[in-house]
């Protein structure tokens, strides 16, 4: 251990003592961001002169804020997350590198966690039943019994792997886990003879992770193979960023939500432009920002690019941590440790930014966003002209008909009218904005017949209305704002529209708690809102068939329906592969849109419908106000609902507890499972890697537009039969009612390449008019699956290519995405610019990621796809080069152009060479 600033000190808590790295041993510290502080902290306590140098921890001391990036760096988290869907990956990949381990002549039990690792089972609960009492026992009888073989593997490795804990299924989700329970703020470790304490940093298996930075905990979402060479002890590699500060003033109007905040801030950072920057935010506003809005925006900071988006520690923070039922002396440790170190929020002080934007939170209006991506932010006052401009055009953008030329309009945010001012007074009628101009309606009734009275389903029907997701169920102001409005429609009269499919999945146990303690959960479940489960559902796409007559309803004339969830992500195939709209809202306004049951309707002016008293029910009328929330909020939440519900929170059930767990430190395949195999990543691998060649006439797998998402290239929902993994399945003797997701079958690789590109949104450029999992082959010119088009190539010895535009792999942190790239044949990927974790995975899976200059592109360059590439400069080469070039042939002869090599760092290079990241590390073991 180095200490080459004399950092090293004691610092003493009540009776308690505890080694601390100080910042102030270090000149100018003062000046840096509140997250850069951490990271030298980090590195302060991490320095060995060796992979932590004096010259790493220099760097962050003088950070240059208008760098576009700083130097290299080496990060160690304390902690990893996982959630199920990335996190048996994970450990079928540890599994699988202690069998190559041992083959190679090597100890397996170096594969082994050597910071703690915490996993949430979380995303396998599918809202297969709805609307009904015993919603949740069913849900969760399905789920054990499909995944059976998967939590079987995770309870294997629970006893087989040191520092691994697993939170059972039906508990939460990891992110609100992580919030309530397991975040300590400051971390506590024993290292030799002394306890130190440091700040609670983590990397997360999914792209939401940053939903603790609101807690003032660093944290953001990586691939899972990065996740697993940090639980091996590997630092992780880092270009020190940009930090932008968002400088807040004023505070939210009366009627408007965290939600319509983060909607709002997601748009505006897109449009500033944030991703691979740090955001944090600052100022007198933050005092007006409760702990659960924090964590909202938070957890929404990959919608907007952002690596995390943090708030600092202050009275906020320890108010936060004694309402969820910490110990009284973390919270104690918690303050000292950050007035000590400089981390405690003084808004009087404004620290070195790259860049800096304000925003005014009584600017901030209701929204919703939408139909496919987070950052199209519609003001709830122009939803109906919007979707009925969609439904007439649905290449139009959402932007244009919200009244913006386009995504970068300079009049950010609108200044909307809207009498948000009204919301709660329910004493007389309100005269609302006027609405603007609607263009006609697209009506295409198809009749249906539900629960024995004839109805009609429309264009622009809601048929799923969720409250759902982490991103607001850990909030308990929109939480109980939607019990109060349930409350408030059924003692009006009021009902959801039979063809709504509705569900309530929070993310802990605790809200459904202070449902009951609050007296609302009746009225949520006669409105249909009953509990289907604790986890993702419906945001992860996991939200179950649609009502049977409304499933083929929709059929029979093609229908453009819509989902509405109080959700992060809105992708293109992602929700429901019947409703070609999703739209994210509040989840006051998930139950609003369930009463109104279609799109066509102005919220602000239109009537729900009629009361039992014969009379139109207004939106307004039933809206509660802050007051009432608040007031829910002090009798219904308790600090005891914390710590009872998370007092066992390992124990699971007894379908948990019966599980059949083998024993002995190798994990024993099941040549039948169709969940869990052995994956091939490690196959022929020798103790040293082959040098690195050039890839030469390589075809193009896929030729695809901007803002292709993770869900595009491996989708987590539903398989369908006629798909290529329906098929494998159907040979292995499963039955279409247990093909269960792709999500869940993410230990089986068989099942995920052929559901990569699987994506039914997914449009190819190479067969035009044609959506879904399909290419041409070359030089066949035939259409076939992308599955079967990589067969026939990889049976010619025939590299592959992804050329892509902008915003290549944004989305989810699905290391998949990359994985299945990588067995499908793929060498590069050409793109106009990458998402940061997407970019990060193809290199941890050997996948070059190379970036066209600057104003060029396939179209510029004319590129159809029906060329060969061959990509140069890669052959006997001690550095990477920045650029390569890449020759394209097709009749006309050749050609060639410039791009650009996307690895940023050193470590990257080197995992690149080893042909991924989990050989380097598996390298690296062998030679220790």
């Amino acid at each position: 251990m180095h200490d080459s600033f004399g950092s090293r000190k004691t610092l003493v808590v009540d009776d308690d003592r505890f080694e601390i790295f100080r910042l102030d041993a270090v000149e100018g510290a003062e000046r840096l961001p509140y997250s850069l502080k951490v990271l030298l902290e980090n590195l302060l306590r991490n320095e060995d002169g060796r992979l932590v140098t004096r010259q790493q921890i220099e760097a962050v001391r003088d950070w240059d804020p208008a760098a576009h990036h700083g130097s290299e760096i080496q990060y160690t988290p304390a902690r990893v997350l996982l959630q199920d869907f990335t996190g048996v990956p994970c450990v079928v990949d540890l599994v699988a590198m202690r069998d190559a381990m041992a083959a190679l002549g090597g100890d397996p039990q170096k594969i082994n966690p050597l910071i703690p690792s915490e996993l949430v089972i979380d995303h396998s609960v599918i809202a297969d039943v709805f609307g009904r009492a015993d919603a949740l026992q069913l849900n969760a009888d399905f789920e054990f019994h499909r995944n059976r073989e998967r939590y079987e593997l995770l309870r294997w490795a629970q006893q087989a792997f040191d520092d691994f804990v697993v939170v059972p299924p039906d508990t939460g989700i990891c992110h609100q886990v992580n919030l309530e329970y397991l975040a300590r703020v400051v971390f506590t470790r024993t290292v030799g003879d002394v306890v130190q304490a440091y700040p609670d940093t983590l990397v997360g298996t999914d792209s939401h992770t940053p939903m603790i930075n609101g807690l003032g905990v660093l944290g953001w979402g990586v691939g899972g193979i990065e996740a697993e060479a940090a639980m091996l002890g590997q630092p992780m590699s880092m270009l020190v960023p940009p930090v932008l500060g968002v400088r807040l003033t004023g505070a939210l109007r009366e009627g408007v939500t965290a939600t319509d905040l983060v909607l709002t801030v997601a748009q505006m950072l897109r449009e500033v432009g944030v991703v691979g920057n740090f955001v944090e935010f600052y100022g007198d506003g933050v005092a007006n920002i409760p702990l659960a809005n924090r964590a909202t925006l938070g957890n929404m900071s990959p919608e907007y690019g952002a690596t995390c988006a943090i708030f600092p520690i202050d009275d906020e923070t320890l108010s936060y941590l004694r309402f969820t039922g910490r110990p009284e002396s973390q919270v104690r440790l918690v303050e000292v440790y950050a007035k000590e170190q400089g981390l405690w929020h003084d808004p009087g002080r404004e620290a070195t930014y790259s860049r800096s934007v304000e925003l005014d939170l009584g600017a901030v209006v209701p929204s919703i966003a939408g139909p496919r991506r987070p950052q199209d932010r519609i003001p709830l006052s122009k939803a109906r002209r919007v979707v009925g401009g969609l439904l007439n055009d649905p290449h139009r953008s959402p932007l244009e008909l919200v009244g913006l030329d386009d995504a970068s309009d300079s009049s950010f945010p609108a200044s909307d009218p809207i009498a948000v001012d009204h919301y709660g007074d329910n004493t007389e009628p309100k005269q609302w904005p006027t609405t603007y101009q609607d263009e006609p309606w697209p009506s295409d009734p198809v009749p249906v017949e539900l629960h024995g009275e004839t109805t009609e389903i429309d264009n622009g029907h809601v048929v799923i209305a969720a409250i759902t997701s982490c991103t607001n169920t850990s909030n308990p102001t929109v939480m109980l704002g939607a019990g109060l409005l349930a409350k408030k429609a059924v003692e009006k009269g009021l009902r959801s529209k039979p063809w709504v499919k509705t569900s309530l999945a929070p993310g802990s146990r605790v809200v459904t708690d202070y449902f009951d303690e609050a007296g609302l959960t009746p009225y949520l479940n006669e409105l249909g809102f009953n509990l289907v489960g604790y986890g993702c559902t419906t945001c992860i796409g996991n939200s179950g068939p649609l009502i049977p007559e409304v499933s083929r309803a929709i059929g029979v004339k093609d229908l453009s329906v819509s989902a509405v969830l109080s959700g992060n992500r809105n992708f293109e195939g992602r929700i429901h592969a019947e409703t070609k709209m999703n739209f994210l809202a509040s989840p006051p306004l998930v139950v609003a849109y369930a009463l109104a049951g279609t799109m066509n309707i102005d919220l602000l002016s239109d009537s729900l419908g009629t009361g039992s008293d014969g009379e139109p029910v207004y939106l307004r009328d039933i809206w509660p106000s802050s007051e009432e929330i608040q007031e829910n909020i002090r009798t219904s939440l308790r600090a005891e609902m914390f710590t009872q519900g998370y007092a066992d929170v390992f124990s699971g059930d007894d379908n948990w507890k019966s599980l059949d767990v083998g024993v002995g430190d190798m994990f024993a395949w099941d040549d039948d499972s169709t969940y869990v195999r052995n994956p091939p990543y490690f196959d022929g691998m020798e103790r040293h890697p082959e040098p690195l060649r050039d890839i030469r006439g390589a075809r193009v797998l896929a030729l695809l537009g901007d803002s292709v998402t993770t869900d595009h290239i491996s989708p987590a929902g539903a398989i369908r039969r006629d798909s290529p993994a329906g098929t494998y399945l159907e040979q292995h003797g499963v039955d279409l009612a247990d093909f269960n997701s792709y999500g869940s079958r993410r230990g089986n690789h068989e099942v995920m390449i052929r559901g990569t590109f699987a994506n039914i949104r997914l449009r190819n450029q190479l067969v035009p008019g044609v959506e879904g999992g399909f290419t041409r082959h070359f030089p066949s010119d035939e259409q076939v699956s992308i599955f079967e088009a990589s067969e026939r190539y990889l049976s010619d010895d025939v590299p592959l290519v992804i050329i892509a535009g902008k915003e290549y792999g944004s989305g989810s942190s699905r290391d998949w995405a990359a994985k299945g790239t990588l067995l499908l044949g793929v060498r590069a990927v050409l793109a106009e610019s990458f998402e940061r974790i997407h970019r990060s995975n193809l290199i941890g899976m050997g996948v070059l990621p190379l970036q066209f200059l600057d104003g060029e592109s396939a179209s510029s360059l004319s590129l159809v796809g029906d060329e060969t590439f061959s990509v140069s400069g890669l052959e006997n080469v001690d550095e990477l080069p920045h650029e390569v070039t890449v020759t394209v042939s097709d009749a006309l002869g050749e050609r060639t152009f410039t791009a650009v090599v996307r690895i940023d760092t050193p470590a990257e290079a080197n995992y690149y060479k080893h042909g991924g990241i989990l050989q380097y590390v598996l390298r690296q073991l062998l030679a220790d």
